[in-house]
């Protein structure tokens, strides 16, 4: 797979798209089952609530890698897991151009994630970590950080 830097506009192939059903593994193993993978070079893990056979509740874990790295997705989910079968197939992924900047609030700085399509920036969000510690720092809420990044973008004064 050609491997491009992460700001650049691309087309990721050769990916695929794996997952699996967990109807019987604890909740706190999830966090550490997906430590484990983003370790290991996915690209993305994440979980949504499901129902199988019987109305049993259940999470289905699903997760974005290269092909190269199936092998080792598949040891990890099948020892740090309950599931007996995992599923997977191919994806083409497109990525968007990013960039990242800082902006200046009466607080501190603040850094920028943009996504950028045919050179045009089109999509903005603050870096949560960067409002999180702002906002512990200064005792002040969350969403006043926030708000005060998105006034800033707003007037163009960044």
């Amino acid at each position: 797979m050609q491997q491009y830097p992460p700001n650049i506009e691309h087309i990721d192939q050769d990916m695929l798209k794996v997952e699996v059903n967990l109807d019987d593994t604890p909740g706190e193993w999830l966090g550490y089952v997906m430590e484990k993978l983003f370790d290991a070079g996915a690209n993305d893990v994440y979980y949504t609530p499901i129902y199988m056979k019987k109305n049993r509740p259940a999470v289905q874990l699903q997760l974005l890698c290269s092909k190269e790295l199936l092998t080792e997705i598949q040891s990890i989910l099948l020892k740090e897991t309950t599931t007996l079968g995992i599923r997977y197939y191919p994806i083409t992924v497109f990525r968007m151009e990013r960039r990242t900047r800082k902006i200046k609030l009466k607080w501190g700085e603040v850094t920028l994630k943009e996504g950028l399509q045919d050179g045009t920036v089109v999509k903005v969000s603050p870096e949560y970590e960067d409002c999180r510690l702002l906002a512990e720092k200064y005792g002040i809420p969350l969403k006043d950080v926030y708000a005060a990044v998105w006034r800033q973008i707003e007037v163009g004064t960044t």
